[in-house]
């Protein structure tokens, strides 16, 4: 199996792109919310990469494909996150908009993978 193969998935690269925008606006956020809930949603976005980057290392399909189930969970997690933050008018609707379809992309990415595996 080649090693680090997840480098070269365009699924992971998206997952990097979700993470920059989140922590672009997590940053900017009032203390308040950025030491709560901004540092949850950060780690939510990068458990989607980490997860990628794990199950890329494991010997089974079937492990491979538990891996990509749970960046989808986190890319969920991240999704509500920003609509709370937009429900409070912390973040715009074209930032929540932006988060939404990149999650959604890289969620269609890893089910598409997900179906090659079973």
């Amino acid at each position: 199996m080649q090693m680090f193969r997840f480098l070269e998935w365009s699924v992971y690269k998206e997952s990097k792109k979700l993470f920059k925008i989140v922590y672009n606006f997590v940053d900017k956020l009032p203390d308040k919310v950025r030491f709560d809930l901004g540092r949850h949603m950060l780690r939510a976005a990068f458990s989607v990469i980490l997860n990628i980057a794990e199950g890329s290392g494991k010997s089974s399909d079937k492990e491979l494909n538990r891996y990509f189930d749970i960046s989808i969970g986190s890319l969920n997690e991240t999704v509500a996150a920003a609509d709370v933050l937009k429900d409070n008018n912390l973040i715009s609707d074209e930032v929540f908009d932006l988060v939404k379809e990149k999650a959604e992309s890289i969620s269609k990415q890893l089910g598409g993978f997900k179906k090659t595996l079973l």
